[in-house]
Order: structure tokens, then sequence, then C-alpha cells
């Protein structure tokens, strides 16, 4: 793989962040994690840089990142495109029947508290089931998901990130809520950035090159739709306040 520097340009940029492993290092649990008040700074001066075309897109609910980022308050994606909200502050979530995770809830709670080292993540209308404390415990979480998600293939699929498993409903993804963003002022007519670091940011990164932007993966990857990157979380942050804007920036080129 041939590396190249490149520049991303920093004006006139539509600016889609995802949240863990790209803005914030990846904690023990999704509860652990810490935002600076650096961070909630450099996030509202890129905002104004591109006059409030800037969005995160997260696999957190809308009310755990507004938590995170108080008292700033942005357009985001929660549940990986399942709810959004818009540039004027509208959320539009999809009605689904919470009753159809009830076997899979309680399963999940059981194994749980036969493994207290492994964490479930309920958010209504989604479950993810966290490993990262016991990884050895890959296999188990990984069957125990396929096992449930069987019977809901219909309405639900498997989603995999880094020691997480999570049981989404389908049809909702990143992808579809950048698109949908670009779709809508401020961001329309501008050129898409989008910084990810996982498999779940793949479609994200699809659609911004479908676009004509700029997908950027976060660490090493083997393989990754991305056609730009970033070392780490601490060289995102730099790019983010940094008046230089190729800073850190590297291309990835099939040879």
């Amino acid at each position: 793989m041939e590396l190249a520097h490149a520049a991303v340009p920093k004006r006139d940029i539509a600016l889609f962040l995802d949240v863990d492993g790209t803005l914030l290092e990846i904690a023990a649990t999704p509860h652990a994690v810490k935002v600076p008040p650096t961070l909630r700074d450099q996030l509202r001066l890129a905002a104004l840089r591109a006059e409030g075309a800037l969005a995160l897109i997260s696999g957190r609910s809308i009310q755990e990142l507004d938590r995170l980022f108080a008292p700033c308050v942005f357009p985001v994606a929660g549940q990986h495109g399942l709810e959004r909200r818009d540039a004027n502050g509208r959320i539009t979530r999809p009605a689904i029947d919470k009753k159809l995770l009830r076997r899979a809830r309680d399963t999940l709670a059981q194994l749980q508290a036969r493994q207290p080292e492994l964490l479930l993540e309920d958010k209504g209308t989604s479950l993810a089931m966290h490993y990262r404390l016991m990884p050895q415990s890959k296999s188990l979480v990984h069957d125990v998901m396929r096992d449930l998600v069987a019977p809901l293939r219909d309405q639900y699929e498997l989603r995999t990130g880094k020691c997480v498993v999570e049981l989404a409903p389908k049809g909702y993804s990143k992808r579809l809520a950048i698109e949908s963003f670009m779709r809508e002022i401020p961001f329309m007519r501008r050129t898409p950035v989008f910084v990810g670091d996982d498999a779940t940011d793949e479609d994200g990164f699809a659609a911004v090159n479908a676009l004509g932007g700029y997908s950027v993966h976060v660490g090493s990857t083997e393989s990754s739709a991305a056609r730009y990157f970033f070392d780490d979380v601490s060289t995102v942050i730099a790019w983010l306040g940094d008046c230089n804007p190729d800073y850190g920036m590297t291309e990835l080129r099939q040879q």
C-alpha cells in the first residue's frame, strides 16, 4: 500500500464525526469515557468554521451524546442512524415495538448476570453486548447474538464493532444519516468529510466517497473503504484545532 501526503480542506465542507475511537479514546466501558472541555471548545469552533455544517454520527443515543457534550448541542445521528436531529433541532426516530426484544433482553441480562465482566447496553430499540473486559468471551457473545437475531431477521440485524455486538433494527445506517444531512441546509452543496474508526463506519465512508468527499479512517486497518487515515484520536483532535488543513493526513492508495 502506497502512502502519499494529501490535504483535506477545512472550508466549504460538511463535517461528520464518529465519537468513540475518533473524538474520544475508547474506554473499558461506554460510561467511562471523559470529554475534555477543550474538545467541546474545538468542536464548537469547528462548527462555526463550517457555518453549522458539523454533525456527530455515533452508535450512542442522542440523549447520551447530549450528556457527554453538554452544554454543546450539535446536529447528530444516534444509534447508527436510527435517530437523527437536524440543524433546526428536529428529531426523527421510527416507532419500533420494544416488545420485540423482550426475549433477547432477558437472555442477555441472564448472560451478564453469569458473566459480570460483560456489559449489556440497552438502548430501548437495540441491544449491545460489550466484551472489552472479557475478550475471551468473544465467541460466546457472537454465538448468543446470532441465536437471538435468527427469529427476528425480518426486522433486526447484527452490527459488530470493537469488542461489541449489537442487535439493531434493519434499514438504518450511518450512510443513510449522512445522505439525509447532505440534502439539508447547512450541509447541502458542501464537500462531505466523514471521520470514523470502526467497521460500523464503513457504510459512512462509502457514502462520502460516492458524494465526492473525504473518507477518513482513524488508526491502522487492513481493509477499509476510507481513502485517507489519521494515526490516532490525538491526531484527529489536532487536525480539528490546527490552522494547517493537511495536518497529519495520509492518503490510502492501492498499489
